[in-house]
């Protein structure tokens, strides 16, 4: 069992930037693979970004050169720098985390609560 427990989200406007954590607890074979993700209202939750133990990392191309996910191990927590963030960035974003690669797909089998994060001026 993993437990994920995110935090940072809130209001900035257009090219603004923040910085989401995600820290998670349990067992650490099971948050091998963590990504985040984002959902709007009516919308399927989008794979933002992905990380491996090793440190490869996969984004969504409307991210790309934006946002960047790193992992501190030591601490088992995840973030997600946003930099010049848009009005269409606004979303709840989760972190996720499981064994297995899932890359961008949403199979993961732990998910966190999700904060929300608001662009506009």
């Amino acid at each position: 069992e993993v437990q994920l427990v995110e935090s940072g989200g809130g209001l900035v406007q257009p090219g603004g930037s923040l910085r989401l954590s995600c820290a998670a607890s349990g067992s650490t074979s099971h948050s091998t693979y963590m990504a985040w993700f984002r959902q709007t209202p009516g919308k399927e939750r989008e794979g933002v970004a992905s990380i491996d133990s090793f440190g490869s990392r996969s984004y969504a191309a409307s991210v790309k050169g934006r946002f960047t996910i790193s992992k501190d191990n030591a601490l088992n927590t995840l973030y997600l720098q946003m930099n010049s963030l848009k009005p269409e960035d606004t979303a709840v974003y989760y972190c996720a985390a499981d064994r297995i690669n899932w890359l961008l797909n949403w199979r993961y089998n732990y998910w966190g609560q999700g904060t929300q994060v608001t662009v506009s001026s």
